[in-house]
């Protein structure tokens, strides 16, 4: 069945109302806030993240982002935290929440837990007076537009900006620590991205040769 002019109309939308999206968030980035976030990811010896739902998927990807930095983190479900799981972090650890409300029950209690165990709490969200928010010890406030269906209720948009953030992160990482792209070869041999690697990797070593 061929798109209807509505759809194809929706689908171009999607794209202005998150580019939108992304060039209006600098503005809502506050660099102290967002320079004691790198701080306590670069000293964690583990991170850990959490969220519910769309932001429960993103802090996945955040998660994996930091084991690409080689950063040890993991994604702790909210469901598993209160059962255990919180017993991956230690005192000076890191744990970054994600919340675009700030007030997601499931976290709440693993908030208690990581105070408890001197975790230092980056929280990530729109409402900076949210509890989330209040019980952080750095707050990193995103920024949505609007979502990108008709009635505005699906994460779509709001996905993006936070996974925007958790980008930026991993870039300011990157130079804070001098991760190279040597260290990168090493641990992402696979597929193109490795392949790519790889090669450059002999192609260094070549041009080192007498």
């Amino acid at each position: 069945m061929p798109l209807t002019i509505a759809a194809w109309q929706s689908a171009l939308d999607a794209y202005d109302i998150e580019t939108a999206c992304l060039k209006e968030m600098k503005e809502f980035l506050n660099q102290e806030a967002f320079s004691r976030a790198v701080e306590f990811l670069c000293a964690a010896e583990r991170i850990g993240a959490s969220g519910c739902g769309h932001s429960g998927i993103a802090c996945q990807h955040f998660a994996h982002l930091m084991c690409c930095i080689e950063r040890p983190a993991r994604f702790i479900s909210p469901a598993e935290a209160v059962h255990g799981a919180t017993g991956f972090l230690q005192p000076g650890d890191t744990m970054l929440f994600a919340s675009r409300g700030g007030k997601t029950g499931e976290l709440l209690p693993i908030v208690e837990i990581c105070k408890a165990k001197k975790v230092h709490i980056i929280t990530v969200t729109e409402n900076l007076s949210s509890p989330l928010a209040s019980a952080a010890d750095t707050v990193l406030q995103m920024h949505v537009n609007r979502e990108t269906d008709k009635w505005n209720m699906q994460g779509t948009t709001s996905t993006t900006a936070l996974c925007m953030i958790f980008h930026a992160l991993q870039a300011a990482m990157i130079e804070m620590t001098g991760y190279q792209a040597g260290q990168f070869a090493l641990i992402h041999p696979g597929g193109a991205v490795g392949e790519k690697l790889c090669r450059q990797k002999t192609e260094n070593a070549t041009d080192k040769l007498p």
